[in-house]
């Protein structure tokens, strides 16, 4: 046997040859696993995406299709915006969401300033009864809304905000499950950023403008789209607090589209999908911030 013979590497196996899938750790995942993993995947999305999708087939469907054939069809055989047009001559579906708009943009700013504010406080601020306070916030997530709507309703009456849209997003503006989300955030920063800043002279409000809070934009972020569709999908408060029609917000309009126009389910649909693209917006422009949960708080260099 020659040298060239002895030195030359066997070749390998065709089973070997073949690309692996591999899970987060490495090991190798069989066909049948990676095949029931899809299906369930797939089982998901067809729960969550479906409703959706079908909401959308409908509002897309003219009056001449029959929504309710067996088997139902999805796609529209000639789709039409008329029914978003027949919304807006129904009820002034613009206004109320013009005012869902200024209520959750409100909630936003006031949740995500005051959550920060709070959150750091309890992370990082040394003083007394600071265990308590953060005791209180859990505390405060485990009382339903519906057990103080009462007397939220009578602190707004008391105040002379009833029929505002003041009243209606002063009870939401700082969320406590918010507040704890930024706390557990600004815990997971390293210590010895802030103790070099202070070392430099920097006070507790440089220290959280310019380093903490600049660390913790996936939790903001978080914070943002969580405060956002509490307010903007909120129903049953606003219909308390709101009796003028003009200050109506979109999910009560949307109610009275429900009670007038029950049959025609394509008006509904067209609705529904109105109210629902905001959110739907409002997560794609955020959702690079909202999938950095893993690395928040880390050093950059």
């Amino acid at each position: 046997m020659s040298v060239l013979e002895r030195t030359r590497a066997p070749e390998e196996p065709a089973a070997a040859r073949e690309p692996r899938v591999t899970d987060e750790h490495g090991r190798r995942i069989r066909v049948g696993e990676l095949l029931l993993r899809y299906a369930l995947l797939l089982a998901v999305l067809a729960l969550t995406i479906g409703p959706f999708l079908w909401q959308l087939s409908t509002s897309l469907k003219g009056p001449t299709e029959d929504i309710y054939s067996s088997p139902p069809t999805f796609l529209p055989g000639d789709p039409t915006l008329h029914n978003y047009e027949r919304v807006a001559d129904t009820i002034p579906v613009w206004d109320y969401a013009l005012n869902s708009l200024k209520v959750a943009t409100a909630n936003v700013v006031t949740n995500c300033v005051g959550a920060a504010l709070a959150g750091y406080a309890l992370a990082r601020l040394r003083y007394r009864g600071r265990r308590v306070a953060t005791l209180a916030f859990i505390l405060a997530m485990l009382v339903p809304v519906e057990g103080i709507i009462i007397a939220q309703f009578t602190t707004m009456r008391e105040l002379g905000l009833n029929n505002t849209l003041i009243g209606v997003v002063l009870p939401g503006c700082i969320g406590a499950m918010n507040v704890l989300l930024m706390r557990n955030a600004f815990l997971n920063l390293p210590y010895e950023i802030e103790e070099a800043a202070f070392v430099d002279g920097a006070n507790v409000w440089q220290r959280f403008l310019r380093i903490a809070l600049p660390s913790v934009k996936g939790t903001l972020a978080v914070v943002a789209i969580f405060a956002f569709m509490g307010a903007w999908d909120d129903f049953l408060w606003p219909l308390i607090v709101l009796s003028d029609p003009s200050k109506f917000t979109l999910t009560i309009g949307l109610n009275y589209l429900h009670g007038t126009f029950a049959n025609d389910e394509r008006l509904v649909a067209a609705g529904t999908i109105i109210a629902v693209a905001p959110l739907i917006a409002l997560f794609a422009c955020l959702q690079r911030y909202f999938f950095r949960g893993v690395g928040e708080g880390a050093v950059k260099g």
